[in-house]
């Protein structure tokens, strides 16, 4: 039989304060005028938030190493999708001035 991990109640509420956090500068960041940072800096905050949910809230901290390969696999998998996509997308001639 497996053990099971229990997180104390304190490390739930310090990852709820973090996201939260995590929010507010995300918000802040959308009022600062960046320029082309913008997006790095928010990206930047959406994927510390994203891990922070997945470490701890789906409990991947503690998990087996299968689990942590299933989860490393998507994210590859994530990482071929936007490749493609970013090469569909750069590789269009655009026309100015025009909507297509």
């Amino acid at each position: 039989m497996t053990e099971h991990h229990i997180a104390p109640r304190g490390m739930y509420y310090v990852v709820f304060l973090a996201l939260i956090i995590g929010t507010g500068l995300t918000v802040a960041a959308a009022e600062v005028d960046l320029g082309a940072l913008n997006n790095v800096l928010m990206l930047a905050i959406a994927c510390a938030k994203a891990l922070l949910v997945i470490l701890f809230f789906m409990h991947l901290r503690w998990g087996t190493r299968l689990t942590w390969v299933v989860v490393g696999s998507g994210f590859f998998w994530l990482l071929i999708m936007f490749s493609l996509t970013m090469s569909d997308y750069m590789s269009r001639g655009w026309v100015e001035g025009t909507l297509r």
